[in-house]
């Protein structure tokens, strides 16, 4: 999405600009008195610190955050040939040509610079300046699959009405209260592009799976929404909108609205190393079931890591489910945590391991006279791919799925297990 090879470019040229600028210059001026040697350290201090929090905003994508922290280095005024050329390098990467050219004379005739100084201002009037535009981009997944339980029917055909003491009270479940398998193929595709300068970004997803037998469990979702990023001092927020809605079976089933906010504290952590904080609430609105609509508040922790050729994640939350009405069951409180990994396998093949467990406790009885139980919940899903990347856009996966869903409610309790073979093919301008 962002031009990230520019920004790498950028980067390496003003490091390099940095020494070759400082060196001389430091090298001319004569020694400074003690408290004019701390102040002038102090001064370069803050102006280094600016400089890194405008590559910073450049690299997500703030642009107008950038534009106000150059701003501020112009006004402390730089002091020598390299704190000139980070300010002209700034000024090209947000695409203000006259500005950096401006600069970049200013440099060749005020600070005669070297010649390695020279052949990078020259390589980049070559290159030219940045020129912003909407970047977007989007991907289109094709799948077919089996699905042994497509319904989610019940593992146990038996249930029994209260403590199993009075003859008669156990019933036998119907054929379709019970797992049904069938294959099914799945289209989907994700769109995602910039609607400013400053790190707001505008996303669509549409997914859509259709049995080749059980059909009222076709479903189609749609879901889309806003991102924006801030930075306040060195911490990161992003804040997220969207809506959403489900179709079952050709009808309407779900509507959603969710809220989320991310914020990544400025830690200092090993490399590749970061930390996100998510916290949300999600309005689930169910369109043919009465008294099913909630509140959903949650809090995740998401510690993850990012080396050469893998990358691992380990997420825990916590869940408060508010029911809006007389929902049965009640209000539900549950935790979850999940360990994801990626990495390459060798001879270009990559693989991913997921795996998560959600527990959920219900407030009050079930259904009162019918189900006396609160109920339990605790559901463990893994997940193994291999991918195979056929060229720079396309990917090969095939994915295994298993779930185990435990419950002291036997009609509720099931197991489940997927096996998928997808194509992708995903691009961005």
């Amino acid at each position: 999405m962002r031009p990230l090879n520019h920004l790498k470019r950028l980067g390496m040229l003003l490091a390099a600009a940095w020494l070759l600028a400082a060196a001389p210059h430091a090298a001319a001026r004569p020694a400074p008195a003690d408290g004019d040697d701390q102040q002038s350290a102090a001064a370069q201090a803050v102006q280094l610190d600016l400089y890194q929090e405008a590559m910073q905003s450049i690299a997500e994508g703030r642009q107008a955050d950038a534009s106000r922290t150059l701003a501020l280095m112009i006004a402390q005024g730089p002091a020598n040939a390299g704190e000139w050329l980070d300010l002209g390098m700034l000024q090209c990467a947000l695409g203000h040509s006259d500005e950096a050219e401006q600069i970049f004379q200013s440099i060749e005739n005020r600070f005669d610079p070297p010649k390695g100084i020279r052949d990078i201002i020259e390589q980049q009037r070559v290159q030219g300046c940045y020129r912003w535009s909407a970047h977007s981009q989007w991907a289109l997944t094709v799948a077919r699959g089996d699905d042994r339980n497509v319904n989610q029917g019940a593992s146990n055909p038996l249930y029994t009405i209260g403590d199993g003491s009075i003859p008669g009270n156990t019933l036998e479940l119907l054929p379709e209260y019970l797992p049904q398998a069938d294959r099914y193929s799945i289209v989907s595709a994700d769109y995602l592009r910039d609607l400013d300068q400053n790190g707001t970004l505008g996303f669509f997803q549409l997914y859509a799976r259709a049995n080749d037998r059980l059909s009222r469990y076709n479903t189609i979702s749609a879901y889309g929404g806003v991102e924006r990023a801030w930075r306040y001092r060195r911490w990161l927020l992003r804040v997220t909108g969207g809506l959403g809605a489900l179709s079952l079976g050709g009808q309407l089933y779900q509507k959603q609205g969710q809220l989320q906010v991310r914020v990544t504290p400025p830690l200092k952590l090993p490399k590749g190393l970061e930390w996100t904080v998510m916290s949300g609430l999600t309005h689930m609105n169910y369109q043919t079931l009465s008294n099913f609509d909630s509140n959903i508040t949650e809090l995740r922790n998401v510690l993850g890591y990012r080396g050469a050729d893998y990358q691992t994640q380990v997420t825990l939350g916590w869940q408060n489910d508010h029911a809006v009405a007389d929902r049965p069951g009640g209000d539900r409180r549950g935790w979850s945590m999940g360990l994801f990994a990626h990495g390459a396998l060798g001879r270009g093949l990559e693989g991913e391991l997921d795996w998560s467990a959600q527990r959920w406790a219900g407030a009050t009885d079930y259904s009162p006279g019918v189900i006396d139980v609160v109920r339990r919940q605790d559901t463990r899903t893994l997940r193994a791919a291999l991918l195979y990347p056929l060229s720079r856009n396309a990917t090969l996966q095939l994915e295994w799925r298993q779930v185990h869903n435990r419950e002291n409610i036997s009609i509720f309790q099931y197991d489940n297990r997927q096996l998928q073979l997808s194509w992708r093919w995903q691009d961005g301008r």
